[in-house]
């Protein structure tokens, strides 16, 4: 991973067009080819960022990360006024990520039982890999639809934003252009429902100690 602080300026260019005059930034570009330009404050989000697959040029005083979107280019160009600070570290195999307990049990009972999300689904594959992450569980429908399964244990509206990327790059294949979401949790905040709602997410409510067995079912749904 390289990290660069930098007194610069930051143009994207693709979708929409964006600015970040000068000032000093912090640049992270990891060896996967995500590029990141956070901010020092203001949440965890960065101003501007490049996902995977991408192509870096560098040109003296200027980096230029560029990437396909269909017919189109993204490109942000980075113009490097003064360097700071310029290190690359070795990160070597990361462990994966371990969710805590009450979410990994669910995801682990669901993934036996996806029928209790309350639709006939079948299960194609636990941490269905993307290149932002992996989907808790990638599930086909009645209808051979692929149907990507977010699970929580309280969901909020960045529960809802997480999912709605995931499925913003399984529908980047053509064969899986009408994939939807589930969003699983075993409370889910009325701010998220609402999210979900406008974007087509199907939330249900679900209880560990029924999936178990344990007392008979609640199920809630949300449709």
């Amino acid at each position: 991973m390289r990290l660069i602080v930098a007194r610069c300026s930051v143009r994207y260019t693709g979708r929409l067009n964006a600015v970040l005059p000068a000032s000093t930034r912090l640049l992270i570009i990891k060896s996967d080819g995500s590029v990141l330009v956070p901010a020092d404050a203001g949440g965890y989000k960065p101003l501007n960022w490049m996902t995977p697959p991408t192509v870096i040029e560098e040109n003296g005083r200027t980096i230029v990360v560029r990437k396909r979107a269909g017919k189109t280019e993204d490109r942000l160009e980075i113009e490097l006024d003064e360097i700071l600070s310029d290190a690359t570290h070795e990160m070597g195999e990361a462990a994966a990520l371990e969710k805590d307990g009450v979410e990994r049990d669910l995801q682990l009972e669901l993934a036996e039982q996806p029928e209790a999300l309350g639709e006939d689904l079948r299960l194609v594959q636990r941490e269905w890999p993307t290149d932002i992450g992996p989907v808790d569980l990638m599930c086909r429908d009645a209808e051979n639809e692929w149907v990507a399964v977010e699970i929580k244990r309280v969901a909020t509206i960045d529960a809802v934003e997480q999912l709605t990327r995931y499925l913003e790059r399984i529908r980047i294949d053509p064969a899986r252009a009408n994939a939807r979401g589930i969003l699983a949790a075993q409370k889910i905040k009325p701010q998220a429902l609402t999210l979900a709602e406008s974007r087509g997410i199907r939330c249900v409510e679900v209880d560990l100690e029924v999936l178990r067995g344990e007392r008979e079912p609640e199920l809630t749904l949300f449709v």
